[in-house]
C-alpha cells in the first residue's frame, strides 16, 4: 500500500516515503488481511477498474498489466512498465516480499530497481496484492511464477499451473478480451499442452476468440534486467493465434516507441525452444572456454585470456562468454541446461553435448581448489580466505553459484573457510549457516588466511594491493579464479589464476608422492 506521509513544509517533495522494516511491514500487512484489497484499500482497486475500463480494452497506452509472481523477473518488469506510465499491478503470496514492495523496498539486490520501485509506488502507477482474482482488472497479464528443478532436472510447472487455474477463473465472468503471456521459462510445449487447456476450463472461453493467450520468454542477465528490459536486443513472441500477437504487439510498441526492438514472432514451441536454446548455447561457451583454460594451465607461457580475446575476433565465435573462471552460476543456466537435458531423454534423445557441458561446470569448482592445493598443500586445518559469494557482480544471488561448491569442496578437504561478499552474505548465511565465518570487509576476510580465492568479480576487490595480501595473510597464496588481476599487479604475491600457465616466479608447493597415498 505505499505508505505515503506529507513532507515538511520545508521539503522540496510533495510526499515523502516512510520504509519501514520488512518484519514491521509483513505484520501490517496481516493485520489488514480482512479487506480483500490491491495495495490495501478497497477505493484503490475499483480506481484502479475504472482507469482500465477507461480506455477500452487493449488500447495501446490505455492497458493494463498485471504480473502474477513477483520473483527477479516478475518484479524488474513490473517496474518498468510502471515507469513507462502504466498501471500496474503485482500479484505475490509471500507476505513479507508484498510488505517491502509495497512501501518501495526492493527484496532483491538489483542495479537501479529499488530508485524505480519507490518512483511506482510514489506515483501510484505500482499496486501489489496478495489475490490473484484481481488480474481480472487488467488487461494484459503476465504469468511469471518460478519454474523449479526437480530432482530429475526436469522443471516443476506446479506453479505456472496454478496461476493459469487461477487467472482463469478471475476471467470467467470477465465480458472484455484479456491477454495472458506466458513470461515464466517453461520448455516446449507448455503453454499450449498445459497453460491453454487449463485456462479454457477454468475460464469457459476459448482462447483464440474469447481470450488471447502468447509465450514471450525474458532474456534478462542479472546484474542488468532493467536495463536489459528498457532495451533488449529482441522480443520474442509465440502466439496460439493472429490475434493474440497483435495485441502484444500493441502492447509493446506503446512501451518501446520508437525504438521497438526486432521483434520474432512464432509458434509457443518454438518461442519456448528459444529461450533454452539461447541459455544453452551461452552455458556451452563458458564450458568450453573453461575446458582450454585448463589446458592452458599445464603449460608454461599459455594464457587462456589472450587466447579468448583472439578468437572472440572471429564474427563466427564473438568475445562474449569467453571469460575463463569457476564455472557458470545462477538461477537460468544451471536450471534450464538440466531441464533441456532431461525434456531430451524424455522424448528419447540423449544430448551428450550438453551433458558434457554441465559436468564439465561441476568440476571446475574442483579445479579452483586443486590450484590452492597448488600452494599450499594439504588444506586440512587450513585458513582459507574466500572473497565473492555471489554468482557475479552486481547481485546478492547465491544460487547454483560457483562459490557454494568450492566452499563445499574446501570444507570436505578440512580447510577452515573465512568468507566476505559487499551483497550476498545474507543469501550465503541461509545456504552455508554456521560452518563459514563471515567477514566484515576484504581486509578482514585475508587476516591470518594461508590463500586466499577470489570468486566473483566485484569492483572492490580490485582495491586490494599486493601489499594488504603480503602484510595480512599468515601466507601470501591467491588464486584468482576470475583473472581480476594481471600477475604483475600483485607483487610478493603467489598469484595461480585460471587459464594462466605455469610461472617460475610462483612457488607452487610439491605434490604429495603418489606412492606415499597408496
Amino acid at each position: 500500500m505505499g505508505v505515503l506521509t506529507p513532507a515538511t513544509p520545508s521539503s522540496s517533495d510533495a510526499f515523502v516515503l516512510r520504509t519501514p522494516s520488512g518484519a514491521e511491514a509483513a505484520t501490517r500487512l496481516r493485520h489488514e488481511r480482512p479487506q480483500k484489497r490491491i495495495s490495501g484499500t478497497v477505493e484503490v482497486k475499483n480506481d484502479f477498474a475504472a482507469r482500465s475500463s477507461g480506455d477500452g480494452p487493449l488500447n495501446g497506452r490505455g492497458m493494463t498489466v498485471s504480473f502474477v509472481g513477483l520473483g527477479y523477473v516478475g518484479l524488474c518488469t513490473a517496474v518498468a512498465f510502471a515507469d513507462r506510465g502504466f498501471d500496474t499491478l503485482g500479484v505475490d503470496v509471500d507476505p513479507e516480499r508484498l510488505a517491502l514492495v509495497e512501501v518501495g523496498r526492493a527484496p532483491i539486490h538489483e542495479p537501479g530497481l529499488e530508485r524505480l520501485l519507490k518512483k511506482a509506488v510514489l506515483s501510484g502507477r505500482l499496486h501489489v496484492s496478495d489475490d490473484l482474482a484481481d488480474v481480472a482488472q487488467t488487461d494484459v497479464i503476465f504469468l511469471t511464477v518460478g519454474t523449479p528443478s526437480r530432482f530429475d532436472g526436469s522443471i516443476d510447472t506446479s506453479h505456472v499451473e496454478r496461476a493459469s487455474r487461477e487467472v482463469g477463473a478471475a476471467l470467467r465472468s470477465e465480458r472484455d478480451m484479456r491477454l495472458v503471456v506466458v513470461k515464466s521459462t517453461v520448455v516446449p510445449g507448455t503453454t499450449r499442452s498445459v497453460v491453454k487447456p487449463l485456462l479454457e476450463e477454468s475460464s469457459g472461453k476459448h482462447v483464440g476468440v474469447e481470450l488471447g493467450l502468447c509465450t514471450n520468454p525474458e532474456f534478462l542477465k542479472e546484474g542488468s534486467a532493467i536495463e536489459d528490459t528498457f532495451h533488449p536486443d529482441k522480443l520474442v513472441i509465440g502466439g496460439i493465434d493472429g490475434g493474440s500477437v497483435d495485441r502484444l504487439k500493441r502492447l509493446y510498441r506503446a512501451f518501446y516507441g520508437e525504438e521497438m526492438p526486432p521483434t520474432i514472432e512464432t509458434t509457443p514451441e518454438t518461442a519456448e525452444m528459444i529461450k533454452y536454446a539461447s541459455n544453452a548455447f551461452l552455458a556451452t561457451k563458458v564450458s568450453y572456454i573453461n575446458t582450454i583454460a585448463n589446458i592452458a594451465q599445464l603449460v608454461p607461457g599459455l594464457d587462456v585470456e589472450q587466447v579468448a580475446s583472439a578468437i572472440g575476433l572471429d564474427p563466427r565465435i564473438g568475445p562474449l562468454f569467453l571469460r575463463a573462471g569457476p564455472g557458470y552460476g545462477g538461477s537460468c543456466f544451471p536450471k534450464d541446461v538440466r531441464a533441456l537435458i532431461a525434456f531430451s531423454r524424455e522424448r528419447g534423445y540423449d544430448p551428450g553435448l550438453l551433458a558434457a557441458v554441465e559436468k564439465a561446470n561441476e568440476r571446475q569448482a574442483s579445479k579452483v581448489v586443486e590450484l590452492s592445493e597448488k600452494l599450499v598443500g594439504s588444506l586440512e586445518d587450513k585458513r582459507v580466505a574466500v572473497l565473492g559469494l555471489a554468482f557475479k557482480k552486481d547481485t546478492d544471488d547465491v544460487r547454483e553459484a560457483a562459490s557454494i561448491r568450492v566452499i563445499h569442496r574446501l570444507q570436505d578437504k578440512g580447510a577452515r573457510v573465512t568468507a566476505y561478499d559487499p551483497m550476498a552474505i545474507p543469501s550465503a548465511r541461509r545456504v552455508l549457516g554456521t560452518a563459514v565465518e563471515f567477514a566484515a570487509d576484504p581486509k578482514s576476510a585475508i587476516d591470518k588466511a594461508d590463500c586466499c580465492i577470489i570468486m566473483t568479480e566485484w569492483d572492490e576487490f580490485r582495491c586490494l594491493k599486493g601489499k594488504d595480501f603480503a602484510e595480512r595473510m599468515r601466507k601470501p597464496n591467491v588464486v584468482d579464479a576470475r583473472r581480476l588481476y594481471q600477475r604483475d599487479e600483485l607483487e610478493g604475491v603467489n598469484v595461480l589464476a585460471i587459464g594462466m600457465g605455469r610461472s617460475s616466479s610462483v612457488q607452487e608447493h610439491p605434490a604429495p608422492d603418489a606412492k606415499v597415498l597408496a
